[in-house]
């Protein structure tokens, strides 16, 4: 990347997309616009939530209009800047894209955690997660029918950060390093997007027992990849189901990182949804095969983490309790 170009930054509510993009401003002297500023001013202005602006959006063109057009007016002005925004990303075609994303109860506690004014304003953590879920869809939805331009698919975007437990200051130095040059070059060269990902957020695909003895047989390869810190780790070969994140390859390096307490490990993407990812199948049915509950249990034990049963695991398990045949746990 170079230092003439803007960043542009994506994400849903609590994702930390205008913390960062505020740190980001900061560090590197660049003027700072947030469209979603702007949009929470209209909403009040129409005595509105975010949500009714959304669905209102989606029948009446002026607001998705005004809004876009400000948006290429800035984009077509040259200036660098760092610009907050759902879509940026598809009218700043040569800025560094980066798309935020979080655990979504995550997001929601962040969401409801603050000062809530006319726009925005949720009763408990469940409310806040449904909400957030339909504003985000809904904003999806417009885009595809305005734009056919589809917001969730992560080849839009060359830099994809994961803001579940690492701090902003953590996302900003990781982002900055990519911006100059110092970190991700290949991956964002070649082969965009660069992910950088909780490791306690991927899914494993292969069964413990070929890693049992990594901390003990191989215990200077865990101490050297904690000697040498996230940015240094091999990326991770990557899946995506359009939910969920999974490893393809580098099990090993995804283990030394957990045993290691890493916020963030870089990867690259494989396949996502429905892109191939070996033997004909896609990354959707890649992960259906591939993880099952033993697979979750055993890493979970492993490394101490708790990952969320997906839901082929639940539609299996309930099978199995309902007693349909043809069905095993």
């Amino acid at each position: 990347m170079t230092g003439r170009q803007s960043i542009v930054l994506n994400g849903d509510l609590g994702s930390g997309k205008s913390t960062v993009s505020i740190e980001l401003a900061k560090r590197l002297g660049l003027r700072r616009v947030s469209v979603g500023d702007l949009y929470r001013e209209m909403a009040q202005q129409r005595q509105m939530t975010a949500l009714q602006l959304n669905l209102h959006a989606e029948l009446d063109q002026a607001v998705d209009g005004y809004v876009d057009q400000l948006q290429q007016d800035i984009a077509d002005s040259g200036e660098q800047l760092i610009v907050d925004s759902r879509l940026a990303w598809h009218f700043f075609t040569h800025a560094l894209k980066i798309h935020m994303i979080t655990e979504p109860t995550e997001a929601a506690r962040r969401v409801l955690a603050r000062p809530s004014g006319p726009a925005e304003s949720y009763t408990s953590i469940e409310e806040a997660r449904a909400k957030l879920h339909e504003r985000s869809e809904s904003e999806r939805n417009r885009f595809l029918v305005r734009y056919g331009v589809d917001k969730a698919k992560l080849r839009n975007y060359d830099l994809i950060c994961d803001s579940t437990k690492a701090s902003a200051e953590e996302v900003v130095a990781h982002v900055i390093a990519a911006y100059e040059g110092s970190f991700g070059q290949r991956i964002l060269r070649d082969s965009p997007p660069l992910l950088l990902l909780d490791p306690a957020r991927i899914y494993p695909t292969q069964e413990i027992q070929a890693l049992r003895g990594l901390w003990e047989t191989e215990s200077d390869f865990v101490a050297q990849i904690g000697q040498a810190g996230e940015e240094a780790l091999e990326p991770l070969r990557i899946g995506y189901t359009g939910e969920k994140f999974f490893v393809v390859d580098g099990h090993r390096r995804l283990s030394a990182a957990l045993r290691n307490g890493f916020k963030l490990v870089p990867g690259q993407l494989v396949a996502e949804c429905d892109e191939q990812v070996v033997g004909g199948l896609s990354a959707i049915e890649y992960f259906r095969s591939e993880v099952g509950l033993s697979v979750i249990y055993d890493w979970d034990a492993a490394h101490g983490t708790q990952l969320p049963l997906p839901e082929h695991i639940l539609e299996r398990t309930d099978a199995v309790l309902a007693g349909e045949p043809g069905t095993q746990p």
